[in-house]
């Protein structure tokens, strides 16, 4: 089945479909794609889909509104990518608590250099949980990623090593709270280690080689348990950049405007060359995200953190077609 899309705003069709098939590339909990965009005649506007939430690993939705900030940011600069500026009113409606923004089209203008950069980084952009090579990201480029995060107003902490050891052990805890919650172990089955051609959660190819004890950050199997296994003791990779996504509020305002900075520093990695993936468990755990929180200062609000690093290609994870998850001025074409 075709879709036909009609403009919004000073959009045109094409260009409405480009920042829509942006927004949804953004990365997610378990690829669980949590959003749903309604087209208006004026307006592209962005609603959480709370069916797609993890009830357990994520009760709060707090990870689902920070998928929906990356996705809020890809569909920004897809549309400033087109030559325009997107007007984007987070929160439009009280009533409305899933409606997350409404991006209306303004004034034409044309790009500008980092945002033409930062927009082709999106479809290159992934989830890489291969382990990465010995080469280390310069302290310019840790400087770059910072300030990516400040232009959406987050922080980004680069770990020091004594920080490094600290979130070693709250990793550590917080991967075996979880193991031990049976609801979140089939909570994690039922999005990991999925089978070739299904367009949601984690394809057992997506998976990295299968964790040992030994292993420092990397404690995670997404294959399903068909992960090949490593040399006996060997470590997993050399020490990467261990960041953390911080916010100096914790309210869904300041979940979605982490996620636009989340995102703006994923693609500024990725415009450098580098590669990325998420250390979930610490900040999924209550009690280790308030030590992790301390750790960075007390002033922030852990958000996510980042492994970074120079690592090999990977495959990108499937996505919805834009009929699954977008409604209003995209209507079925029958006639294709």
């Amino acid at each position: 089945m075709n879709t036909t899309i009609t403009p919004v705003g000073g959009l045109t069709a094409a260009e409405v479909r480009d920042a829509l098939v942006a927004a949804t590339a953004a990365p997610s909990l378990h690829n669980s794609q949590p959003w749903r965009f309604h087209c208006t005649p004026s307006a592209i506007e962005l609603h959480a889909d709370t069916s797609r939430a993890m009830d357990v690993a994520d009760p709060d939705h707090r990870e689902l509104v920070l998928a929906c900030g990356a996705a809020l940011l890809n569909l920004r600069l897809a549309i400033r990518a087109s030559g325009t500026i997107p007007d984007v009113r987070p929160f439009p409606e009280q009533s409305h608590p899933d409606l997350l923004a409404s991006v209306r089209p303004s004034a034409r203008r044309p790009a500008t250099p980092v945002e033409r950069e930062l927009a082709a980084a999106i479809p290159r952009r992934r989830t890489n949980r291969k382990p990465f090579h010995h080469d280390p990201v310069p302290t310019e480029l840790q400087a770059q990623l910072r300030q990516a995060a400040e232009v959406e107003r987050g922080w980004l902490a680069v770990l020091d090593p004594p920080q490094r050891q600290v979130l070693r052990e709250l990793s550590r805890r917080a991967h075996q709270v979880q193991v031990d919650d049976p609801d979140f172990v089939a909570e994690w089955q039922r999005w990991t280690g999925r089978a070739e051609g299904i367009r949601e959660g984690v394809p057992a190819r997506s998976s990295g080689p299968a964790p040992e004890p030994q292993d420092e950050f990397v404690l995670r199997d997404f294959s399903g348990g068909t992960a090949r296994t490593r040399v006996a003791g060997k470590d997993f990779e050399p020490e990467p950049l261990i960041c953390v996504l911080g916010s100096f509020q914790d309210s869904r305002h300041a979940q979605l405007q982490a996620g636009m900075a989340m995102q703006r520093v994923l693609l500024t990695a990725t415009a450098h060359g580098l590669a990325s993936s998420f250390l979930s468990q610490v900040v999924e755990v209550p009690a280790t995200r308030r030590e992790l929180r301390e750790l960075i200062g007390g002033g922030l609000w852990p958000q996510i953190v980042l492994r970074i690093g120079y690592g090999s290609p990977v495959p990108a994870t499937p996505r919805h077609p834009l009929e699954d998850v977008v409604t209003g001025e995209l209507a079925p074409n029958h006639s294709g």
